[in-house]
């Protein structure tokens, strides 16, 4: 693969997962059930860590992050006093069908990719990406400890606001 060939190819994966980044951020400001949206912080975590090794591979060539390739739309607020967990399966497996969707679009032409580092970091992006869209699908089966159980019985209560809470 050939130096601008490789760029360009930098450039549109970092652009794909920068879309699909800021949509796990819209829906992690609807999706209030506490445990689902701690499965979305951790993925969002992982996913700012695979963005920031894609901005420094771009950085060698001079070019910083690009454009999101696509603006996926905004997940609906559930309406309802109390919100079940069910409430949030489809904002979850839309999130685990687009992560699906942005490996297969991208794994064929990552093994091509003759730059050893960089091919070895986008496999780690890809498998990684494989494994929050299981987390994703779990929870929206409705298993609440994507995470880890919870301490010794506690109760489910509360949920997560769309903002934080700044002073």
């Amino acid at each position: 693969m050939q130096r601008d060939e490789l760029l360009k190819f930098l450039t549109d994966i970092t652009a794909d997962r920068l879309a699909i980044l800021l949509r796990h951020e819209a829906a992690a400001r609807v999706v209030s059930h506490y445990d689902f949206n701690n499965t979305y912080q951790y993925v969002i975590n992982r996913e700012e860590t695979h963005l920031q090794w894609l901005q420094t591979a771009l950085a060698e060539f001079g070019v910083g992050l690009p454009q999101p390739s696509t603006t996926h739309p905004t997940p609906e607020v559930p309406k309802a006093k109390k919100v079940e967990p069910a409430s949030f399966r489809g904002i979850l497996e839309d999130d685990s069908r687009q992560l699906k969707a942005f490996v297969e679009r991208w794994r064929p032409r990552v093994e091509p990719v003759t730059h050893a580092r960089h091919r070895t970091m986008l496999g780690v992006v890809l498998g990684e990406s494989l494994e929050h869209a299981r987390m994703f699908e779990q929870a929206a089966g409705g298993f609440e400890d994507v995470l880890g159980r919870r301490t010794s019985g506690s109760a489910r209560v509360g949920g997560v606001l769309p903002t934080r809470w700044l002073e």
